[in-house]
């Protein structure tokens, strides 16, 4: 398992646009959109939340990684590249390290 596995997994959500629709559960929720993708997305994210309320580890595990498929199918669906969520992640710790370290500064 390498570290770039959402990488991976979002260029094959994206290659399954041109699949056919009685082959790829993806291309079918692609088909849907934006309302398909998006509603599930929303129930996987409800089951996330009970596995980690009420189910054991491998539970939330398993339902965290349906979580981020969906949330990748529904990033296709508005053709919002992964990267660009992952720069803005980025921008974010850093704006968070800038001012932890001005806090820090100033309290000295």
């Amino acid at each position: 398992m390498t570290n770039d596995v959402l990488a991976r997994l979002a260029a094959t959500i994206k290659s399954r646009r041109t699949a056919r629709p009685e082959d790829s559960h993806t291309r079918r929720l692609l088909d849907g959109a934006p309302i398909k993708p998006a509603k599930k997305l929303g129930e996987e994210a409800v089951e996330v939340a009970i596995a980690a309320l009420a189910q054991d580890d491998n539970a939330l595990i398993l339902e965290t990684a349906d979580l981020l498929y969906h949330l990748l199918v529904v990033l296709e669906s508005r053709e919002i590249a992964l990267d660009d969520v992952l720069a803005e992640l980025e921008r974010r710790m850093s704006a968070t390290a800038l001012n932890q370290a001005r806090r820090k500064a100033a309290s000295c």
